[in-house]
This record gives structure tokens, sequence and C-alpha cells, in this order.
């Protein structure tokens, strides 16, 4: 474990008791056992370990819905399921994430979210047109809305009383899959065409990683990976990114292989995505 991973898992633990704002720098390098200039030299400041943790999270819970949007059978079940328990088990930082974000509010977190928020509804219309096909494609940004609107309702009855009720979550699941069917059977009257979507999104340009930036990635793993198997698939994949020399099969192969290892985890979704694989 690096420096910057052991300040990131450590400060969790700290901001989930105490919150962001009541937690020093002092406290942190206190609790991991450091000195504050080695802190300083893995993060800026507080704020940036905080959007550090934001990012990590974000991108940790966008690539793993968006695997099992790809690879299971029964997608919107499973893109539910995972969704509940990824919040039930991190509701602590989650929590408080929540109920502080107000304080840290500023453009760079803004954009930041609306990227996140922006790669999730991409994740889920790829999910409708999976489970429905093309018959939905009227509605389909209705009912992108509308999943959005279950979860951030349902997740917040999850969080706010996560100590106090065991969810079953095989049935939660199931419930907002038949709730979402409903309207995936019966909406007639769709208000979000594709061109008032498209409206809303126009300044999101950033939808696939450039080849440089996945490099430039792929270097930076290359050096803090261990592992000697992923280190090689790293290895490949970076040769990839220079001359096409794999075939799509022992390509995506490659991608899976390095996805097993929780700090290629961002990285094995946007080369899924610079790819562009049919998740069929």
């Amino acid at each position: 474990m690096t420096k910057k991973q052991l300040i990131m898992e450590k400060s969790i633990e700290l901001f989930a008791k105490q919150g962001f704002s009541a937690t020093s720098v002092q406290q942190i390098t206190e609790h991991c056992g450091i000195s504050k200039g080695a802190f300083y030299l893995s993060f800026k400041s507080k704020d940036e370990l905080i959007m550090a943790l934001v990012d990590y999270f974000m991108e940790q819970f966008i690539a793993k819905l968006d695997y099992t949007v790809n690879n299971e059978d029964d997608a919107l079940y499973h893109f539910y399921h995972e969704i509940l328990l990824t919040f039930k088990e991190n509701s602590s930082f989650a929590m408080i994430f929540i109920k502080e974000q107000a304080l840290a509010i500023n453009e760079e977190f803004i954009k930041k979210m609306t990227y996140y928020d922006h790669l999730l509804e991409k994740t889920i219309e790829r999910m409708i047109e999976k489970v429905y096909g093309q018959s939905k494609q009227l509605i389909k940004y209705d009912l992108v809305f509308s999943i959005k609107g279950f979860l951030n309702t349902y997740t917040h009855i999850v969080l706010n009383h996560n100590d106090s009720i065991d969810f079953e979550l095989h049935m939660f699941a199931k419930s907002l899959v038949e709730k979402t069917d409903i309207l995936a059977t019966h909406t007639k009257s769709p208000f979000f065409t594709e061109d008032l979507y498209q409206m809303l999104h126009h300044s999101l340009t950033k939808k696939v990683a450039a080849k440089e930036e996945l490099i430039e990635l792929l270097k930076g793993k290359i050096e803090e990976v261990n592992d000697v198997y992923v280190k090689d698939s790293l290895v490949l994949l970076s040769e990839q990114m220079k001359e096409k020399t794999l075939s799509p099969v022992l390509l995506k192969g490659l991608i899976e292989n390095i996805r097993h290892h929780q700090d290629c985890v961002w990285l094995s979704y946007l080369l899924f995505n610079y790819f562009k694989f049919d998740p069929a």
C-alpha cells in the first residue's frame, strides 16, 4: 500500500466518525502514523484529499455498475442490487459526504459530480437498451430520469436507516425492477426527447478518455502495481495503445484481468469504453 492509499483509507475512518470540517490534517497524520510533511507530499490540502476520496468512491462505483450492466443477464435486477449494496456497505462515508458536501461546494466539485452523474446516465442508457431493446427508444430518456429518481429516493432511505433496519436487498431490488417495468410498459407520453436530453448535456464533452490520458494512466499503474500478472497485463495494454496487435478476445481478457485489482478498476472501465466492446 502506498502512502497516498494509506492516507485515503485511514482518513475515511476519521471523516465517517467526525465529519470533514471537524477533522484536521494533524488528526489524519496521527491516525496514519506519518508526519505532516509526508501528508503534504501526497496531498496539497485536506480539500484535495476529500476530492480524491470522492473520485475514488465514484470511480469504483461507476466502474462496478457499468461492468454489472454489461455482463449480467438480469441486468436491471443486478443494477439495483449493486447500488443498494454499495450504499449499504459504505453508509458511514456516504452519509457524511451527503450531509457535508454543501460546505465544500465549489466549481471543481460541481463539475466533478456533474461528470460522474453523466457517466451514471450513460450506464443507465445502456442498461435500458439491453433490457428493453429498441422498443423503448421513444421513452428511453424518461426512463433514465425515472430510474435516477428511484435511486435518489431509495438510497437515501438505506443510508438514513441502515443502523436500525436490516434491509432485504434481494426483495428491495426486485421491487424496483417491478416499478421500472411498469413505467417501461405503460409510459405513453414521454417528456424527455433525445434533443432535449442532449441540450441538457451540451457542455459535457468528455465522454471517452483520450489516448494520451490512457497511456499516462497505464504508465503510472505499471509503476505502482506489484502483482506480476496484473503488471504484465498493463504492459501489454500499454503496447496495444501504441500499436494495435492484439485480437479483440485477448484485449478484452487483459482488461478483465486488471479489473480484479482494486487499484485498476477505473482504468479497466476507461479502457473498456475506449475500445468500445460490444457487451453482448
